[in-house]
């Protein structure tokens, strides 16, 4: 039987909660920082959603001049980037943030100054990022870069150059995220809680972490061999020199087909974690989805190139990229029908969070489907650049991880913040962003296969591609109105939302254990697990009901001090990368360096506690 802690562990009183904005830049809380990535990867998201509706604006009606050329390509290149840089992957950061240390019974991460390292050199990264607007200097190439669009001769400005250091900021972020993650889950677990008992979110986290430190190397890799093009003369992309523009296609792609399951496996973790809660009734084929989930992982790696079909590689790649990408469909297929399973005959609470995690499954069958015919060289060949292809990666991105998520922010509210959301409002965020976001991308596989291609900023009238542009245009601001609804809920529960209990949607994992929203130290207690769903059996053994757990002390608890020597480290960090952005301003460069071995040297030698 499980053993957690439910009340008190000292009868001193709980220190006060640190405040005021100090607090929040030192802080290593891994709470803390969870919330600061949450906060920043939803503004960027929203950042990327104007994006996103100043395109379709532009495409509403044919022949409209709303957005200059220039202006377009701007703002798609930077809609694809902000969106799976800025918006998906800080956003499912928040969750590993957040939710790992709770959910394996740990006091923290890791490295919890390394934590905050990697969320400031994420903001940081945004930053730089998005500052290429302020110098009319945005990114315009598409958020692939295909060279030789990114050849000093096709793209002459600071265009491209903000991007490559933007993503290898960003990049810094992410390893440094993930060696952090990856050794939390495998040496801070609850005594008793082995790898076939960890929460399935942990899981697919675990899985992330991998996938995030064996891809995140190739891509930059390729950034530093385009920035070498650019800025020091070589040829690893250009023709002329004897470089070969499918090379970076290859690297891209290498990277970027890991990429997507890097988007969508923490959502595949945050619905398993729903589904089984509003079912009442444990996770369905436990051993088959995780098994699952790491062939996923594994097969992600080798079905890139079905991304190059129209490149001409020749039958016999065609045929293996084609085999790999059919033969991944299977363990993608073994997920759906295990969440089927877990619904199935369950006794289902129909609240806002199932309705989220319900809408991810059906809309990421439909994105599956679409993305298993490319496995099909000639269909992909009709398809690819077309608007069929915006269609599929937008059902698997948005209609899959966002949804998910979404799901995620509903379910987890209440122990990060100790408020509810409003169930009916979060009801009406789902109908519209249902609504909007099924008008806004199902049209486009109409549109895609009658030939609509896609980074085009208009079209002629007398085309067919008028009505479902517009359909499409009116979906995108029913679409964009549900977010407010979502906002809304979020400021009006914060300030009045009804208090949560610690516990209430009788969840089955740990962080249901303790109070809402978690103190400092998480558990007053090390909890000991002795099964999948430690809260339910320990709820079974008490007869179904527990008491609630108060908040207690932490003294005598070890706690790492708060630092501003993260912030410093990712500053100096972020300015060396802006030292090559500015053409290589050897002082810039310096001082960087200069300021990241202080940060580095002082960060070692401070204080390990409080």
């Amino acid at each position: 039987m499980s053993t957690i802690a439910m009340g008190h562990a000292g009868a001193e009183a709980a220190p006060a909660e640190k405040k005021g904005l100090w607090s929040w830049i030192t802080t290593v809380d891994h709470k803390r920082i969870g919330i600061l990535y949450g906060v920043t990867a939803f503004l960027f998201f929203l950042l990327g959603g104007l994006e996103a509706l100043l395109i379709r604006w532009q495409l509403g009606a044919p022949d409209k001049t709303f957005l200059s050329p220039e202006a377009y390509n701007q703002l798609f290149t930077m809609h694809g980037t902000t969106m799976i840089f800025l918006g998906v992957m800080p956003l499912s950061a928040m969750f590993f943030n957040y939710f790992i240390p709770l959910l394996i019974g740990a006091r923290d991460v890791a490295f919890p100054r390394l934590n905050a390292y990697s969320y400031w050199v994420f903001l940081f990264g945004g930053l730089v990022l998005n500052s290429s607007f302020l110098f009319n200097a945005a990114p315009d190439m598409g958020w692939f870069a295909y060279a030789n669009l990114t050849s000093k001769q096709y793209s002459p400005g600071l265009n491209v150059d903000f991007w490559i250091i933007g993503l290898q900021i960003l990049g810094i972020a992410s390893l440094a995220a993930a060696v952090n993650f990856f050794v939390t889950i495998i040496n801070l677990r609850a005594p008793g809680m082995k790898m076939m008992r960890m929460p399935m979110f942990v899981w697919m986290s675990l899985i992330t972490q991998v996938l995030l430190l064996l891809a995140f190397p190739i891509i930059t890799v390729a950034l530093v061999l385009l920035m070498l093009d650019r800025s020091f003369g070589t040829h690893f992309f250009v023709p002329s020199g004897g470089g070969d523009p499918v090379l970076w296609q290859h690297l891209f792609w290498l990277f970027g087909h890991p990429e997507v399951y890097i988007l969508i496996l923490p959502a595949f973790g945050v619905v398993s974690e729903i589904l089984p809660v509003f079912s009442r009734k444990p996770l369905f084929g436990y051993a088959a989805m995780v098994f699952s989930g790491c062939f996923i992982a594994f097969l992600g790696f080798g079905v890139w190139s079905h991304h190059m079909f129209s490149t001409g590689m020749g039958p016999m790649a065609d045929t293996v990229f084609s085999l790999g990408t059919m033969l991944i469909a299977i363990p993608t297929g073994v997920k759906i029908f295990n969440w089927i399973g877990t619904v199935w005959g369950g006794s289902i609470q129909y609240k806002t969070p199932m309705y989220f995690a319900l809408g991810f499954v059906a809309m990421f069958i439909i994105g599956g489907l679409s993305g298993v015919m490319h496995a099909s060289p000639p269909a992909d060949l009709q398809q690819t650049d077309s608007y069929f292809i915006v269609a599929h990666f937008h059902y698997v991105l948005f209609g899959g991880s966002i949804f998910a998520l979404t799901a995620g922010a509903y379910y987890w509210f209440p122990k990060m913040t100790g408020r509810m959301l409003s169930e009916s409002l979060g009801k009406v965020h789902f109908w519209l962003m249902f609504l909007g976001f099924n008008l806004t991308f199902a049209p486009m596989h109409i549109l895609g296969l009658n030939g609509m291609p896609r980074r085009v900023y208009t079209y002629s009238a007398g085309m067919g591609f008028e009505f479902w542009n517009a359909v499409e245009t009116a979906g995108s601001l029913i679409l964009g109105f549900s977010f407010l609804i979502f906002i809304w809920n979020i400021l009006k529960s914060l300030k009045s939302g009804e208090v949560a209990t610690a516990d209430p949607w009788h969840g089955a994992t740990l962080e249901w254990s303790i109070p809402s929203p978690p103190q400092e130290w998480n558990f007053a207690v090390e909890p000991t697990v002795d099964g999948r769903d430690p809260l339910w059996e320990l709820r079974r053994a008490r007869g179904g009901s527990l008491p609630e757990p108060a908040r207690v002390s932490g003294k005598g608890i070890h706690l790492p001090s708060p630092s501003y020597w993260p912030i410093v480290t990712a500053f100096g960090t972020a300015l060396t990368l802006v030292g090559f952005l500015m053409h290589v301003t050897l002082w810039v460069i310096l001082l960087g360096v200069a300021i990241t071995m202080l940060g580095i040297f002082s960060w070692a030698f401070e204080p390990a506690d409080h």
